[in-house]
């Protein structure tokens, strides 16, 4: 049975959710699902942006089948490559040969190879000096290198206003019906999920998703069709605000990410005396037991505010192997225009302070305080001046 919702007139949601998959890229933790969005227009010539992942294909082919209503599918423009996008390219080809392949030469790469044996013989090969037609609607084409794949481009319907966004404004969860940010409550139930879908898919390319962003700013653009999640049609700039925050690494609100490993308690114990001095002053404050927390979860957050506190045990002369791991990743996703404070402790050697600022010494225009702590032991009363003094350090940098 079909399931689908028209975005336009013309244009009808095609894709289907995904509420088995438990790990997205089998890293990130998807409580709520993913969508995969395709998206079919009916004009003189028929169109198909981007495929699903297999996971959903019966849906997917069953989608397109009502919405041509036996017509033929004259084209598919392919945006990106990654198999959650392109994985039933090969299976509807085989449905649909009628159909011509658009796209660029990156694309065609590793269309090739994705799908050795396959016949790409009718395959427009497009650039940003192309100009296509389905008839009503004219189209220009915008290669995004590095957002977040190098083969990447995103599609503008000049007649509609919309731009066909690949994985760019895209968001986790399944869609459960809704089809537009505005049929729900975006901002207070969905931003986190948009947030750490971007900073842990995409953040690393922050520079990368800044030359889109000025591209696009040349284009006058009322609609967003995303990969994953939601279609924009009201309010672009509150999303657009988002990703340009995030893309150049500035923080979206002051306060402070306190993340810590305990093996004993100890640390933890610290952390939480930290976090509530911050919050007699008046900070925002979270706190995060690395152990617990996953990664992709902390990694968002240190994208949104602009303090950050790793607090670690001393664990093989090193930092605490799943604060190790954080740091990584943090260096990884390119996070940079932090104020940091490190805070260590030990039995009988605390070292984790250096461990921790040689891992995040790669990452641009960090402030590391001087202020910190060093814990032998469990921490003591007579430290408490100590705590006051990191505190009063991370206030008057905010």
């Amino acid at each position: 049975m079909y399931c689908t919702r028209n975005v336009t007139d013309d244009l009808s949601w095609v894709g289907g959710n995904d509420r088995r998959l438990a790990l997205f890229e089998g890293v990130y933790q998807i409580p709520n699902g993913v969508s995969y969005n395709s998206y079919l227009l009916l004009d003189e010539k028929t169109a198909l942006f981007d495929t699903v992942d297999t996971a959903v294909s019966r849906v997917f082919f069953e989608n397109i089948d009502h919405v041509l209503a036996g017509r033929a599918l004259d084209y598919l423009i392919i945006q990106h490559m990654e198999p959650d996008h392109a994985g039933t390219i090969g299976e509807l080809l085989l449905r649909r040969p009628e159909t011509t392949v658009v796209t660029n030469n990156k694309v065609l790469t590793q269309l090739k190879n994705y799908f050795p044996g396959t016949d790409f013989s009718r395959t427009l090969v497009v650039d940003e000096t192309t100009e296509f037609s389905t008839g009503k609607h004219r189209f220009r084409f915008v290669m995004a290198p590095m957002v977040h794949w190098p083969e990447v481009m995103v599609t503008y319907d000049e007649t509609a206003k919309i731009l066909f966004t690949a994985d760019a404004f895209g968001t986790f969860g399944a869609l459960n019906g809704a089809l537009f940010a505005d049929e729900v409550d975006f901002f207070r139930d969905h931003l986190d999920e948009a947030r750490r879908y971007y900073t842990n898919i995409v953040g690393k390319y922050g520079p990368q998703v800044q030359s889109l962003l000025k591209k696009a700013g040349g284009l006058d653009i009322q609609m967003l069709c995303p990969l994953h999640g939601f279609v924009w049609r009201q309010d672009l700039g509150s999303i657009l605000e988002k990703y340009d925050h995030w893309s150049s690494y500035t923080p979206e609100e002051p306060g402070v990410v306190i993340a810590y490993a305990s093996v004993y308690g100890n640390t933890a114990n610290a952390a939480d005396v930290l976090a509530c001095r911050l919050r007699d002053k008046g900070v925002n404050t979270t706190v995060y037991d690395v152990s617990v927390t996953p990664a992709a979860d902390i990694v968002a957050a240190c994208f949104r505010y602009s303090h950050l506190v790793f607090a670690s045990p001393t664990y093989n002369g090193k930092c605490f192997v799943k604060m190790e791991d954080l740091l990584h990743d943090l260096v990884n996703h390119n996070l940079q225009k932090r104020t940091v404070a490190l805070m260590e402790s030990g039995s009988w050697a605390p070292m984790s302070k250096k461990s921790m600022a040689d891992i995040l010494a790669p990452c641009k225009d960090l402030t590391v305080l001087e202020e910190g702590m060093s814990i032998l032991c469990a921490p003591k009363d007579t430290q408490t001046a100590d705590l006051d003094t990191l505190a009063e350090a991370i206030v008057k940098t905010i």
